[in-house]
């Protein structure tokens, strides 16, 4: 790689062969998809750009991921409280909500007593992972919300503030609100999309129980926040370019869940 101006790769589709992290950094062919035309990538010191066509059904895909996270969180949505609200059952069961507007919302590490004003970074796509967290994850979702595993710091991360970071961090990394995608980061995880719609909310359950390892790993505190963030994305970055990454739950990190 020239280090003054960065370098191009040629990429290829190839049966049979996925980009291993080598592939990658060294410049070879490698496969970074089905479906995927001609493509070619310029890395740069922080960066790689991919130009490629997107066929109809990936197109449709990314589009229904797109529309989730174009999503405002409104308050006076019927759909929004609700949802809300389920997240206060999932999260406490068998403790009574008392409002929407409560300060019983701090409990589950809101800033304030009003979680509505916490979703401007993340829309409602940043409930509705949380809230697919907790179904689907269940024992995760509480050893997280209630700081169960290891040795914690005096100044712990807000769970539920977290949490929406984590959705703007994913689709900033993702690169989920460009036309297509433009890193190879992307077009991997678009492949995983197409094999599951879901794929989005299962990295996000993945990337926070990570995240949460890596504060552990780190005897991090609230001030730290921030680089265990930065951490994260790294390993995430990781994982996606491995080999044999056919779906979502093929990834390392994927195995830190426990339903």
């Amino acid at each position: 790689m020239d280090q003054n101006g960065g370098s191009f790769l040629a990429v290829r589709r190839l049966s049979g062969h996925h980009p291993s992290t080598a592939d990658v950094v060294s410049g070879s062919t490698a496969w970074i998809g089905r479906g995927f035309s001609c493509v070619c990538v310029q890395r740069r010191e922080s960066d790689a750009r991919i130009s490629f066509d997107l066929t109809p059904v990936q197109e449709e895909c990314l589009q229904r991921l797109q529309n989730r996270i174009e999503v405002p969180y409104d308050s006076q949505n019927r759909e929004h409280q609700e949802a809300l609200k389920a997240l206060w059952h999932a999260s406490f069961p068998g403790t009574e909500l008392l409002g929407l507007v409560s300060d019983q919302w701090k409990e589950m590490g809101w800033q304030g007593k009003d979680p509505s004003t916490d979703f401007r970074g993340g829309g409602f796509i940043s409930l509705e992972n949380l809230l697919y967290f907790a179904k689907n994850y269940p024992k995760s979702f509480e050893e997280l919300l209630c700081k169960q595993n290891g040795d914690r710091a005096l100044w712990e991360y807000p769970f539920a503030v977290a949490g929406v970071n984590i959705t703007f961090m994913l689709i900033q990394m993702l690169d989920l609100q460009a036309a297509k995608p433009r890193s190879l980061i992307g077009a991997v995880f678009l492949n995983l999309l197409i094999e599951n719609d879901r794929a989005f909310d299962i990295l996000y359950c993945i990337t926070f129980k990570l995240m949460d390892q890596k504060w552990l790993e780190m005897h991090a505190t609230y001030m730290d926040f921030n680089t265990v963030i930065k951490s994260t994305r790294r390993q995430l970055e990781r994982e996606l370019l491995l080999e044999d990454i056919q779906q979502i739950e093929d990834m390392p990190s994927y195995s830190f869940l426990a339903r």
